[in-house]
């Protein structure tokens, strides 16, 4: 599970899908940074967790918090919940170390650079309707995506498309996925059947990323 930014509705996806898939495993990837690098220490919330190689924190007593992301995995249904915590040259070691731990059919991966390293079964992108900033990394994982899940608080799934399309239409760069199928939240009970059952998922009308 990738995203534009911050604030798109990842971890929220990630919820959803765990709810349905009972048993499956989660994994969440952090980029971190040394209190060196010359930030703000209080600013990076794990800058006193990097160390020399790839810290993984697997299991309840290790990384659930309440409210955090990994509180809501667990609180989501999750059998597992590894937390990778990395610097950028870490990134490869970190994630393939917690993908050797998963130990259940499924696990749901939630970090734009998950993407440079592995080849996922199933890579999907998300983003505001209205769009809004895109990350470097997400531009590399888009590429690789399979699906483009929009976020919408108050508009249905035709209107959330229209708007997406009309912010995509009023950039000056090319952001390239036309062909991705376009979800919403109308689409996330027929989409988790399908990833359950191996299906090939057939989103509803009007959901590819065109005009």
């Amino acid at each position: 599970m990738s995203g534009f930014s911050s604030n798109v509705g990842k971890t929220t996806l990630v919820c959803e899908l765990l709810r349905a898939l009972p048993g499956w495993e989660a994994i969440k990837l952090t980029r971190g940074h040394y209190r060196s690098c010359g930030r703000d220490p209080a600013g990076c919330c794990v800058s006193d967790l990097i160390r020399s190689e790839p810290v993984i924190r697997s299991g309840r007593e290790a990384n659930y918090e309440f409210g955090k992301d990994t509180g809501r995995f667990w609180d989501a249904g999750a059998s597992n919940v590894h937390w990778v915590i990395v610097k950028d040259d870490q990134v490869e070691l970190g994630i393939k170390e917690a993908l050797a731990r998963v130990q259940t059919e499924g696990v749901v991966v939630e970090g734009n650079s998950f993407l440079d390293y592995v080849s996922a079964d199933l890579a999907v992108m998300c983003a505001r309707a209205e769009g809004g900033k895109v990350k470097p990394s997400a531009r590399r994982a888009l590429a690789k995506s399979h699906a483009l899940y929009l976020s919408s608080l108050n508009k249905d799934g035709i209107a959330a498309r229209r708007q997406f399309a009309e912010w995509r239409a009023s950039l000056t760069i090319d952001l390239t996925c036309e062909d991705l199928p376009l979800l919403t939240g109308e689409d996330i009970t027929e989409f988790v059947k399908c990833i359950a059952g191996r299906m090939i998922f057939q989103p509803s009308s009007g959901s590819t990323n065109r005009g």
